[in-house]
């Protein structure tokens, strides 16, 4: 267990100034440093890797979890072999597509609560792709409709899809993101589903050991990893929502890692500290606005046009400022993946909206409210939405829409907003591909508390079905991305989403954390650490 002591009682009382959270100080397991990691949330909301939807979550199931392949670590543009041997081509039978994994031999399951250390097999995978497929189980049950899994013995895994993909559509369906984290099937069904999402079980190279509410969660080295034994021997994930905590803690040498400010102001103090290291990287989070369109006064095109023409992206950039975020045009940013609009191709389809406040004006008249509304908005504590939200209510109440805040913590905003608290609802995410970003938060299956599939799609929105499906089977790239613009295209067009910016990662570290692998990007929104990751003396 580890041990704990109380800070200097200057930094204490300056910390419970800021945060109500007990301030923890990592012990050594054996020789080796436990890296201690605050994060910019106030608690958990889900460690099960397929209920995973927030970053504080996906830090931590990181760590504990594997895809069959997986994105390199530090380098989120490249794929490579994970619980699979090799990566395979895939072939056909008739018309189903057919992808087959053999297992590496050496990977073991984490002992849990209710069950022993096992040898991973194919049942593993399989039970693994069957609850992630199941929408009372996972939050990404959409990205596995029309796919059979099985396994053919205990070390090979078929993928059996009734509509063929390419690669860059299925592999990252297999990867560890989202729902390709394969889960060990013993100790999931010995502990169930509940319990399963605070005391998660795996097979990568840091195993859970213990949960505080709205405190910490504590890993442990898993010795018996594939890749070799970690040479941390734990990483303790502190819940620090306040930034100047976390920066107190980086400065004291309370915690060695931190999540930061996503403005250039503070990449540059921290910098300028002489012991202390920012980091930015990729994948930038692509932040839009999205509206339900099927709820009063939003079901009116007219009015959600009227709140994207008082939206200037330049305010909503100025929070972060240049390379932290970089305005986007439409919700697929075109910059970091295909499919999406430039600037230059989203003003030729004359859906570039620009701030124009007297346009803005015009059209909420003509709609019927000359005078203006009042609308709740619910919004995470997170600076990445809280800021952002406190923007939009200074531009609305220019065209005399009042927007009343309400403040809460991360997990209950993920929450609320797929029970339709929110008729305007930012969300900021970065997805590996555009058929991911339309899939999730514009396809019709996706919508939230009624499609089949329910994932992201906050919008109720069903208008580009057809092109989404299109775009998914066609094969040749260019044609592919022609589609994907199309559908960005028609979004705007009926104002179903209003897109902002990206947002890089922005993370702190002392200056001898190493985090094994160079910082380039991360789809685990976090610096990732692995076994490789240490702290120098």
């Amino acid at each position: 267990m580890r041990q704990r002591r109380l800070m200097g009682a200057m930094l204490a009382v300056a910390l419970l100034l800021v945060t109500s959270l007990p301030v923890l100080v990592a012990a050594q397991e054996g020789d080796r440093p436990v890296l201690r990691f605050g994060v910019n949330a106030a608690d958990v909301a889900a460690l099960d890797p397929h209920q995973a939807t927030g970053t504080q979550d996906r830090t931590v199931v990181d760590m504990i979890f594997n895809g069959l392949i997986r994105f390199v670590p530090g380098n989120s543009a490249e794929l490579e072999p994970d619980l699979a041997e090799a990566i395979p081509e895939p072939t056909m039978d008739g018309d189903q597509q057919v992808w087959t994994f053999t297992l590496r031999d050496d990977v073991m399951c984490h002992p849990g609560p209710d069950s022993e250390a096992y040898p991973l097999t194919a049942e593993d995978v399989v039970y693994s792709f069957e609850k992630a497929a199941d929408p009372d189980r996972s939050a990404f049950a959409g990205d596995y409709a029309g796919i059979t899994v099985a396994a053919a013995d205990e070390r090979t895994v078929t993928f059996t899809l009734d509509t063929p993909l390419s690669p860059t559509l299925f592999l990252p369906k297999v990867a560890n993101y989202a729902g390709g984290f394969i889960v060990c099937a013993q100790a999931a069904e010995a502990m169930g589903d509940e319990a399963f999402r605070t005391n998660p079980v795996g097979t990568g190279p840091f195993m859970f050991e213990s949960y505080t509410p709205q405190t910490a969660v504590n890993l442990v080295a898993n010795d018996d990893y594939f890749r070799g034994a970690p040479l941390l021997g734990g990483v303790e994930v502190r819940y620090m929502p306040d930034t100047s905590s976390r920066e107190l803690g980086l400065q004291s040498g309370e915690l060695d890692a931190a999540a930061g400010l996503q403005e250039a102001q503070w990449v540059d103090r921290i910098n300028a500290e002489g012991n202390l290291q920012a980091d930015v990287f990729g994948v930038g989070e692509a932040a839009f606005f999205n509206f339900n369109v099927t709820v009063e006064p939003f079901d009116d095109p007219l009015v959600r046009q009227a709140i994207a023409y008082a939206i200037s992206r330049e305010n909503h950039q100025a929070l972060y400022g240049a390379p932290v975020a970089e305005n986007i045009y439409s919700v697929v940013p075109a910059e970091l993946i295909p499919g999406g609009l430039t600037q230059e191709e989203a003003a030729a389809a004359d859906v570039a909206y620009e701030q124009d406040l007297d346009r803005a004006r015009e059209l909420l008249a003509e709609a019927g409210y000359a005078d203006g509304f009042t609308v709740d908005l619910i919004t995470s504590e997170m600076s990445a939405y809280r800021a952002n939200y406190e923007v939009l209510q200074a531009e609305l109440a220019e065209i005399g829409i009042t927007v009343n805040l309400n403040v809460v913590d991360h997990a209950t905003m993920h929450a609320q907003i797929r029970e339709n608290v929110n008729p305007i609802t930012l969300y900021v995410a970065f997805r590996p591909n555009a058929d991911a970003y339309l899939t999730q938060f514009f396809y019709s299956p996706s919508i939230v508390g009624e499609g089949e599939s329910p994932i992201t799609n906050f919008a109720h929105y069903a208008e580009i079905d057809d092109l989404i499906e299109q775009a998914r089977v066609e094969t040749d790239p260019d044609a592919q991305a022609e589609l994907w613009r199309q559908a960005n295209t028609q979004i705007l067009e009926d104002m179903a989403a209003m897109p902002l910016h990206y947002q890089n990662q922005v993370y702190a570290r002392t200056q001898n954390v190493d985090y094994g692998h160079e910082l380039i990007s991360s789809l685990a929104l976090y610096p990732q650490i692995t076994e490789l990751t240490t702290i120098n003396p």
